[in-house]
């Protein structure tokens, strides 16, 4: 027998024996752990939205500060000759 079908049988096996008692509470256990986490989620998004918005807004002010698109000013002068 291969390995497939004896894990299908002993899953067949599990299946038809008796089912194992479950927590009353459980389904409530399950929705409070589930609200958690979609709170936890959200959280997260909005941090994650925030951070990115104070980057966006940080590289705007630099860029209109430093106006990196502008050549810099020249630091020494032409000669003059001929005077």
């Amino acid at each position: 027998m291969s390995g497939i079908g004896r894990k299908e049988d002993e899953v067949r096996r599990m299946l038809e024996g008796p089912r194992p008692q479950v927590p009353a509470e459980l389904a409530a256990r399950a929705v409070e752990h589930g609200v958690r986490l979609l709170r936890r989620r959200r959280v997260l998004r909005r941090l994650w939205l925030l951070a990115a918005t104070a980057a966006v807004v940080a590289f705007t002010v630099w860029a209109v500060v430093a106006q990196p698109w502008q050549a810099p000013p020249a630091e020494t002068t032409a000669p003059l000759d001929g005077w």
